[in-house]
């Protein structure tokens, strides 16, 4: 059964999440951030590691995978509307992340402790607060 656009562009518009509105970009950013960097907590310590530092480890297309994936959540701030000085700060913590991490041991050391993309999340966060106030979620 052929499925036209227009059905297509309903059904995504109708699910939750995959919409264009505001609150379901932050969820997929949210979403996104908590997969790469707080997947799990390693046991007997509080730190959180995610896929970017475990896909890290493999070298160069790691680097690039995880690279991609953070220039997505820098593409869903885009359509945000937010300032292209947001941006430009959101593409150089990617950019720091993907060069120094592409070293080889060092990098890996530094994936672990540099989380650019939770620093991503909390610009993004800070605009969306401001522009988009009802897109606001109560941690608990």
């Amino acid at each position: 059964m052929a499925v036209s656009q227009d059905q297509f562009e309903r059904v995504v518009r109708d699910m939750p999440g995959f919409g264009r509105d505001p609150a379901s970009i932050r969820r997929r950013i949210e979403a996104m951030e908590a997969v790469l960097e707080g997947l799990f907590v390693i046991p007997g310590t509080n730190r959180r590691v995610g896929l970017d530092s475990l896909v890290g480890l493999v070298p160069v297309v790691g680097d690039l995978a995880t690279a991609a994936m953070g220039a997505w959540m820098v593409w869903e701030a885009r359509n945000l509307g937010m300032s292209k000085w947001q941006l430009a700060r959101m593409a150089g913590n990617v950019g720091i992340d993907t060069l120094v991490g592409a070293i080889p041991f060092a990098g890996d050391v530094f994936d672990f402790l540099y989380k650019s993309n939770t620093k991503n999340l909390r610009i993004i966060r800070k605009h969306l607060d401001k522009h988009h106030p009802s897109t606001a979620t109560i941690d608990a």
